[in-house]
């Protein structure tokens, strides 16, 4: 049980559903990235003090990446820094997993000390300033900044790391959780929401902390009062909330395991300029509020085109499979990229739903004042859908200036296409892919480590 482990959680792109995934009225769908957060569990240890535990996470890709904490039982599990060096997701990590276990000092007297080293894939940060090395086996990217200082690329760091975390701290106390992340997987899920949320200082709609836990879904939100209730962290009724909610308490959350068609693939282009999604996210919201009942007329023409991409993209999903003359030839054509497409109504659906998720982001960005497709990632999107091997293209998430969201069809090289295009200067294409598969036990942690 006290054996090396590690643990890695996917990255995320929300397709359809952007600023609606935030009302369980409606139904989005996340695709899960091939770009991993990475928790590596050490052995048990134990400390001289025996009537605290200490938590010790460390990351050598960021200057000052150590958080060191004590956790006592009698104080309602409440992490205590003693390193100076804070970081509210790992706090709420750790207070959560604490709360729902329980553990008894007696029964941890030689092994109170828990290290766990995380580490993220390169394409979570934009890569200007950065340095790629080699720890262990793998090749990772070392940043000279503070963790909060290196500009992002909206697939989801803290929520991957939130997932990642919490299982791998929840294994120094499941005996059989790292060779049955499945069977743990709902509590996993349960516990990241509550702590991601509580780090964030408010109740987001959690479809990237979905994501992390499993992969690529179909996802409709909890209700926000199932966290917004619970009580403070080391009240004397807080760890009996807790474990009710994450075990008991029905969640009526839509979780559904959903991907991309065969035979297409998901390009992620970083533009270098990241965005505030919560100061986006507030701006529609008054918006939405002030411009009632036209704002929920734009609000059900996304939700219908929302349902008619994801519908479309499971009927080419399921014509692929066919492997018939009509399959290859509609196939053909959107290698091509060229007037044979509009022969296909399974391509046409699916582009003319995009067209109307675009033409209703364009709206609110105007009418709002917040830039989720700005004019100059319009011109973009434009530009990425005539190059050859390109079903669609639009903007994730909440769009702005995070890294803009490709399909095209497999084997179609969008980086050598666009190499020596003036158009695409700006656009450095992530080395990521789909990854159906959401936070799993990886089988060899010694690659993790330095010799």
């Amino acid at each position: 049980m006290s054996e090396l482990r590690a643990f890695s959680a996917p990255g995320k792109a929300l397709l359809a559903g952007g600023y609606l995934v935030l009302d369980p009225k409606y139904e989005a769908f996340v695709v899960g990235l091939s770009a991993r957060m990475h928790a590596v569990a050490h052995p048990y240890d134990s400390l001289q003090r025996s009537d605290v535990f200490e938590v010790r996470v460390k990351s050598k890709q960021f200057k000052d990446g150590e958080w060191l904490y004590h956790i006592n039982p009698k104080t309602g599990f409440i992490p205590v820094s003693i390193s100076g060096s804070k970081n509210p997701f790992i706090e709420k990590v750790i207070a959560n997993v604490f709360s729902y276990f329980k553990p008894n000092l007696d029964d941890y007297s030689n092994r109170n000390l828990f290290v766990i080293d995380i580490f993220s894939d390169d394409a979570y940060h934009s890569q200007e300033d950065s340095v790629t090395k080699n720890h262990g086996s793998r090749r990772l990217s070392f940043h000279s900044h503070r963790i909060e200082e290196v500009p992002k690329t909206g697939l989801g760091s803290s929520a991957g790391l939130v997932t990642v975390l919490t299982t791998a701290l929840a294994s120094f106390f499941v005996s059989d959780l790292t060779n049955n992340v499945d069977k743990y997987r709902k509590m996993v899920h349960n516990l990241s929401q509550v702590a991601h949320c509580q780090a964030q200082g408010k109740i987001g709609s959690g479809f990237d902390v979905a994501a992390a836990a499993y992969g690529s879904i179909r996802y409709r939100r909890f209700p926000p009062a199932l966290i917004s209730n619970l009580p403070d962290i080391g009240s004397a009724t807080y760890t009996d909330k807790l474990v009710h909610l994450v075990d008991e308490a029905d969640w009526n959350i839509t979780i559904k395991s959903n991907h991309l068609p065969s035979g297409l693939t998901l390009w992620m282009g970083d533009i270098k300029s990241g965005s505030e999604t919560v100061k986006l996210v507030q701006k529609v919201k008054n918006w939405y509020d002030s411009h009632l009942p036209e704002s929920l007329e734009v609000y059900t023409e996304l939700d219908h085109a929302n349902t008619r991409f994801m519908d479309g993209l499971s009927r080419l999903d399921l014509l692929f499979e066919t492997h018939d003359d009509y399959s290859k030839q509609l196939f053909e054509s959107i290698e091509r990229n060229d007037s044979t497409c509009q022969k296909y109504p399974e391509i046409t659906n699916v582009r003319d739903a995009v067209a109307t998720i675009r033409r209703c982001f364009r709206r609110i960005t105007k009418e709002s004042g917040a830039d989720i497709e700005p004019s100059v990632q319009t011109n973009l999107l434009d530009d990425c859908q005539i190059l050859k091997g390109v079903l669609t293209c639009l903007i994730p998430g909440a769009g702005g200036y995070d890294a803009i969201a490709v399909i095209a069809k497999q084997d179609v090289d969008l980086r050598a296409q666009t190499a020596d295009d003036e158009r695409f200067s700006k656009v450095q294409w992530l080395d990521v892919f789909q990854a159906d598969w959401g936070v799993r036990k990886e089988n060899d942690p010694e690659t993790y480590l330095d010799k």
